[in-house]
């Protein structure tokens, strides 16, 4: 179910937005949170159709200290994968459900929470959250 084709990987190399993400990420890892919410913004201004968008809306998610804010963006996220072409985000999908889960996890949305989850563990990416 995640296996990619070498053409999908080369693509994702070359696109700018997601270099730009891979960037952050790599900041993020180096606890440079101001240089990775200023390549996540990057990527989200250069984004050019909804695929694009989803992946940098599910990365600002990652840099927001409001746990609300933080929800906004991975619902943008789920908003734009909802209209993104299929193909290219169906591998991306149980991440935003996760993220999701996790945002309303935050906010006590317990139900919400369980059914994102549920979601993602129905992709095949399963997450231990200690819901009641």
């Amino acid at each position: 179910m995640f296996r990619r084709s070498i053409h999908e990987i080369k693509h994702i190399k070359t696109n700018h937005v997601i270099a730009l993400c891979i960037q952050g990420s790599q900041a993020e890892y180096e606890k440079c949170f101001d240089l990775a919410r200023l390549l996540y913004q990057q990527a989200w201004q250069a984004s050019t159709d909804d695929f694009e968008a989803c992946v940098a809306a599910h990365y600002m998610a990652r840099v927001q200290t409001d746990f609300k804010e933080n929800l906004r963006w991975n619902q943008v996220s789920l908003q734009l994968a909802q209209t993104a072409d299929p193909k290219r985000i169906q591998n991306f999908l149980p991440s935003i459900y996760v993220n999701l889960g996790f945002s309303h996890e935050q906010l006590g949305n317990l139900h919400e929470a369980r059914q994102f989850y549920d979601l993602a563990a129905s992709l095949g990416l399963i997450h231990e959250a200690q819901l009641p």
